[in-house]
């Protein structure tokens, strides 16, 4: 193993804000720059270290931004750019640094350098992206787009298809070609320069295609492959990350990367985390939220049936050890394409929505890696459960209910609705809950989103007025981050791997040990994993400690 150094961002906690849906400063219903700005004293009061903010580029939001036309321009609805540099230097006077999100596997349709591509094949930009001749009168290959549907869309000019492993609007970059890599390091050029702490990178594993886009694997012989756990990870992957470290990456001071990294594994983590491989800082992968690393349930818990808690936790440990003394991890439960956490992994009935919310809390801030905080996880919030398409925004969700009850007719509408008031990503897109008033204190205005009608119960104001809220015991938490190497930088030794009902685990660092426990269920156990001989108890999520007694969603953690 190799000695760790003590990088800041392994102590940090992150924080990601969801534009659209965190504050409106102008009355038009969508959450914008300024409203953002206003808010900052609110996310340096829990004490978090970086934001992280999704897609605020130009765009025609055919998925909610992540389909970018101009990397080095605003979105108008989120304000300028001088708002932007309002918001860099507000939150940098506030010892808060800001991670913009990177989207290059893929731009928009109305992006210029698209524009320009499909007017011919003998310009500049001709091969900026993936085009191929049709093969038979039909796509060049079976592969399937992540949001339903062929991965290829024929464009008429160019006589060829396009490749899109996401929406039609999102056509993937070749990056094969040296000047497309070229121009994205342009364009991170741009934003570290201006001062920003570094970059989330969108699907960063996808930007390497299989050498000559075979078909993939179909042992179901659907129409169109599943293909991501053949496209992720590809072979020149390690190489075009090595280069933009060593071109861009490595030219600035103490910035921070985190790839989205959807199929990859432990062992894919430490070649692109290692210490030594000069790649990344850490990796965003999806095994436990893929209902817990198994890519075919990923339509799971379609009755309210919890994940099993034994697969939660294998998915969560076998990170841990892999990673441990060679790369680095990111610890999250939730962001803007997962559903709410607390209904998701634990429950959302009032009578423990908020035990369950702390103990989630610190069964995630007690592991080794860098913690992300999304929107309203500080406060509790709970899926929105909505029980109509109509209600529906996310382009992925819809694409997928008319895929599997229109078209294949693989399901009933109302199952399959309520696999969407589960698990769609909308849950976690609602505006943010500030206070009871008229829309939740998020807008003057009627929301561009339809709020959780359980904001009169559920907000920031509440939160922040009652010493025992969610909130406070997450500031805990980060305050408990900030202070321990033993957090940050102890070996990870699951406990009891079999055991139904505690997620309990241990942390050694210089002699010292860290117990943690966590009950996921909804009804008393007892257990005795060493904290009867520990020195003390750190935290708890309920106001006194009965021992080997593990009450409802109760938390404790011990050092021994």
């Amino acid at each position: 193993m190799m000695a760790q150094s003590k990088d800041w961002w392994k102590h940090a906690v992150v924080y990601q804000v969801y534009p659209r849906s965190y504050q409106d400063s102008n009355g038009d219903g969508i959450g914008d720059l300024p409203g953002l700005t206003q808010r900052l004293p609110y996310i340096k009061k829990l004490g978090a270290d970086v934001i992280w903010l999704n897609p605020i580029y130009k765009s025609p939001d055919k998925d909610n931004g992540y389909d970018i036309a101009d990397y080095k321009s605003i979105q108008p609805a989120y304000g300028t750019m001088a708002d932007f540099d309002e918001l860099l230097a507000t939150a940098h006077k506030l010892g808060l640094k800001i991670l913009m999100d990177l989207v290059v596997n893929h731009t928009s349709d109305q992006n210029e350098w698209f524009k320009e591509s499909r007017k011919s094949r003998d310009n500049k930009y001709s091969d900026y992206y993936v085009w191929r001749d049709p093969v038979d009168g039909h796509e060049p290959n079976n592969w399937g787009s992540y949001f339903n549907g062929p991965a290829w869309t024929y464009d008429e000019n160019r006589k060829q298809y396009y490749l899109h492993l996401f929406a039609p609007g999102q056509p993937d970059l070749n990056w094969e070609n040296p000047e497309v890599r070229e121009t994205v390091f342009d364009v991170m050029r741009f934003w570290l320069d201006k001062g920003v702490n570094g970059f989330r990178m969108d699907v960063i594993n996808l930007i390497s295609k299989p050498e000559g886009l075979p078909d993939a694997p179909n042992p179901e012989h659907a129409k169109y492959a599943n293909v991501e756990p053949f496209v992720s990870d590809g072979y020149r992957l390690n190489e075009f990350l090595q280069e933009m470290n060593r071109k861009v990456l490595s030219k600035y001071d103490d910035i921070m990367t985190v790839g989205e990294m959807p199929g990859s594994t432990p062992q894919d983590a430490t070649e692109y985390t290692g210490f030594d491989t000069n790649e990344l800082n850490m990796i965003f992968q999806f095994q436990h939220v893929s209902l817990a690393g198994n890519p075919d349930k990923r339509l799971g818990k379609w009755n309210d049936q919890p994940i099993p808690l034994s697969d939660l936790k294998n998915a969560l440990s076998r990170w841990e050890v892999a990673l441990n003394g060679k790369g680095w991890n990111s610890l999250y439960w939730n962001n803007h394409d997962q559903p709410r956490a607390v209904s998701r992994f634990a429950t959302d009935d009032p009578k423990y929505r908020v035990l369950a919310a702390k103990m989630l809390g610190t069964t995630l801030h007690m592991m080794q890696g860098t913690p992300y905080v999304y929107e309203g996880e500080e406060l509790g919030m709970t899926n929105v459960h909505y029980q109509k398409l109509s209600q529906y925004e996310d382009l992925e969700s819809i694409n997928a209910y008319h895929e599997y009850v229109d078209q294949e007719k693989l399901l009933p509408g109302d199952t399959m609705l309520k696999y969407l008031s589960n698990m769609s990503r909308d849950n976690a897109r609602t505006p943010m809950q500030w206070d009871e008033s008229a829309n939740a204190g998020f807008s003057t205005a009627t929301p561009w989103f339809d709020l959780n009608p359980n904001y009169p119960e559920i907000n920031a104001k509440d939160a922040l007025a009652d010493q025992h809220s969610v909130f406070y015991y997450y500031q805990k938490l980060i305050a408990l981050r900030h202070k321990s190497d033993l957090i940050v930088y102890g070996d990870y030794e699951e406990v009891a791997a079999d055991d139904k009902d505690v997620f309990s685990y241990k942390r050694h660092y210089n002699g010292q040990t860290l117990l943690v426990m966590s009950n996921f269920s909804n009804h008393e156990v007892n257990r005795d994993y060493g904290q009867t001989k520990a020195d003390h108890l750190v935290i708890g999520n309920y106001n006194d400690d009965e021992g080997e007694t593990l009450r409802p969603y109760e938390s404790k953690v011990y050092v021994m």
